[in-house]
């Protein structure tokens, strides 16, 4: 056979068993037959009104919708990437007008499907283990609405490219160029507005431009254009389409018109004939003057109604004071929180200290289980205290601190909505019998101690100002249900800008994690921190308290049975003898030394948590001088040496 005779053959092969090598397409709405066969994933729906609705306002869910076969990406003579555009009209509705949830991404993958995928921060496309792989072959653009400072957001409101990984390689804050007009035109991504995205990846430029627009016509400018190499991203075949998520804030996400091609530029979709949110306008002359009329009743039905309302409503709640506007999360009704609870019923009793009380609940709506934090009336957290706790974890973002959705004030009463952590918090673990039910393996505690370090190392130094937590101990750290550690309760959290000063001489904390110089200076620090994270590192190994009144002398305090046993050369004596020897020995005996050097009586001595974090991840070794005492200083945190625990040194303790 002439050999032009098998490369029509093997041509004509592989149009008939290859994939899909559709070139283009347009979808003005999704209503049509052929919008139908979507692949649509999670809660993804099709709206009768032809709408591709991918979440709707539950939370920690995800929806998907991909053209369903794959399309050619690659040159098969070169194995280069080749060029492709795309339009898309879209829209994010928040359920909260203020509190955008997570967004939405335009994704090529080589699945549909995204197995194990996490919602929340992730979009639906990765987890914590996938992330950053680079056999996951995966681009997207995300319209985010949430500033993840995990993966280094610029803001709540941005555009960026992600390649292999939820960490872009290039990002922008989102907005358009009128033509002639070198001002960029902000567009907030969670305003409700349709907002059309074009795409464009040059192949033989290897250029990547994104362009937005509140319009049909595409500006000229793109919002971001740079260079970047597809090649090793993609594969011979690929799908294309979108994916989204909601977390503890939740938004809908919407696509009303889709175009692709591989062979030119995306057709712009007109924005007038594609599907709307709202409805069409009515021009019936009759219709309108019965609606008016309609309107007028049901206005006078409001006016009586709404008097009588609020004269019930101001016997029964108080006046909503000015800092309760600026308040983030979400205020919650106290008749929603009490049937969530069932009337704060004991059966639904978590846990209670100082402040008050925990409850679990369901919220009715979403069926989503919280926890109740309702404060004692008897507490010394305040007004001031409440705002400060509300307004500081509301706005913090970070996978290992637990997440604040809300909160309620009800005739001096204050209410907070957590996240509900299905495994409760630390102490019970480390402090239990021999309950094997509740003694953890070394890797989960391994695990947790890097969880806790991660988020005061965004506390400390990745959030927009600098958290000082103030009470870090197990039992403000909780487990969800894959036991992860998360930090909570914020209420002695102190926030100032970074490179200044705390002015607060207040002290407050748990004695056992009060470093030294606060009882002789009463500011906290970083530093102070980083010396309750080193009780807690010696905790999580040893499994005991910092201070146990139950214990021989020598062992009455923690930092200084450890630190004997170091100098003695017999460190790992003190690990906790229900592991029954099951842990690694080079990670217990560096969380020790860790824990040590972070429980130095010298401030200056101890590391900050970007290198507790750089010595846990073994990105750097630890020293081998630990530095851990000064002459002449205190033990165990007292500034006081107190030879014999009587009930009155231990009054004396406890009121620092």
């Amino acid at each position: 056979m002439h050999p032009i005779h098998h490369i029509l053959l093997l041509h004509l092969l592989l149009l008939h068993v290859s994939p899909s090598i559709q070139q283009s397409f347009i979808y003005n709405g999704f209503k049509s037959p052929d919008s139908t066969n979507l692949t649509l994933t999670g809660i993804a729906n099709i709206t009768g009104n032809g709408i591709l609705k991918l979440t709707n306002v539950s939370s920690h869910q995800i929806g998907r919708g991909f053209y369903p076969d794959p399309i050619r990406f690659k040159n098969p003579g070169s194995e280069s990437a080749l060029s492709f555009s795309t339009a898309f009209a879209f829209s994010i509705v928040p359920k909260y007008l203020k509190l955008g949830g997570h967004g939405l991404a335009f994704t090529i993958s080589t699945t549909k499907e995204f197995a194990g995928a996490q919602p929340s921060q992730y979009l639906g496309l990765l987890n914590v283990t996938l992330n950053g792989n680079a056999s996951n072959h995966l681009f997207a653009v995300e319209f985010d609405t949430v500033q993840d400072f995990e993966f280094s957001d610029i803001n709540d409101n941005h555009v960026g490219v992600d390649i292999n990984r939820m960490k872009s390689v290039n990002s922008t804050r989102a907005g358009f160029f009128i033509d002639g007009n070198s001002t960029i035109q902000d567009i907030c991504l969670h305003s409700g507005k349709t907002i059309q995205a074009w795409i464009d990846y040059d192949g033989v430029k290897q250029q990547l431009n994104v362009t937005l627009s509140l319009f049909s016509t595409k500006p000229s400018t793109p919002i971001m254009s740079f260079p970047v190499d597809l090649s090793p991203v993609f594969q011979d075949f690929m799908y294309v389409g979108f994916s989204s998520s909601t977390g503890v804030l939740t938004s809908s996400h919407y696509v009303f018109g889709w175009s692709f091609n591989m062979t030119g530029e995306a057709e712009s979709l007109d924005l007038d004939l594609i599907p709307s949110l709202l409805p069409a306008k009515k021009t019936n002359k009759g219709l309108a003057i019965r609606f008016s009329v309609s309107v007028f009743l049901v206005f006078l039905i409001i006016i009586i109604a709404g008097a009588v309302y609020t004269i019930k409503k101001f016997k029964n709640t108080e006046v909503v004071e000015e800092w309760e506007l600026d308040l983030g999360p979400r205020p919650f009704s106290y008749t929603e929180l009490k049937d969530a609870t069932k009337g704060f019923h004991e059966k639904h009793l978590l846990g209670f200290g100082g402040s008050g009380k925990v409850y679990k609940g369901v919220l009715p709506d979403s069926r989503t289980q919280i926890a109740v934090k309702r404060i004692s009336r008897k507490s010394k957290q305040g007004p001031k205290e409440f705002m400060s706790e509300v307004s500081t974890i509301g706005r913090l973002r970070h996978r290992s601190l637990v997440q604040l959705l809300g909160w309620s004030r009800n005739k001096g009463e204050f209410l907070l909505v957590y996240d509900f952590m299905a495994n409760g918090s630390l102490d019970k673990y480390i402090y239990s019998s021999n309950n094997s039910k509740l003694i953890l393996s070394w890797d989960q505690r391994f695990k947790i101690i890097n969880d806790i370090s991660s988020g005061l190392l965004y506390l400390h130094e990745e959030w927009e100002q600098t958290v000082l937590h103030r009470d870090i101990k197990a039992g403000n750290v909780l487990l969800d249900s894959d036991l992860n550690g998360r930090l909570g309760d914020f209420g002695l959290a102190k926030l100032y800008d970074h490179g200044s000063n705390p002015t607060t001489t207040k002290v407050v904390g748990t004695l056992g994690y009060l470093a030294p110089e606060l009882t002789r200076t009463g500011k906290p620090t970083t530093s102070s921190d980083v010396y309750a994270f080193g009780a807690l590192l010696l905790e999580v190994v040893c499994g005991r308290r910092p201070l146990e009144l139950k214990a021989s002398p020598e062992e009455l305090i923690l930092v200084d049975w450890v630190w004997d046993k170091w100098r003695e050369g017999c460190l790992l004596e003190v690990v906790d003898s229900r592991l029954k020897g099951k842990y690694n020995e080079v990670e217990a005996a560096m969380v020790l030394k860790l824990g040590l050097m972070c429980s130095s009586d010298e401030p200056s001595m101890r590391p900050s948590l970007r290198q507790v974090v750089r010595y846990l991840t073994r990105e750097v070794p630890l020293p081998e001088s630990l530095g851990l005492r000064c002459d002449g200083g205190a033990k165990g945190g007292l500034v006081v040496k107190i030879d014999v625990f009587t009930p009155s040194s231990l009054e004396k303790m406890k009121s620092w």
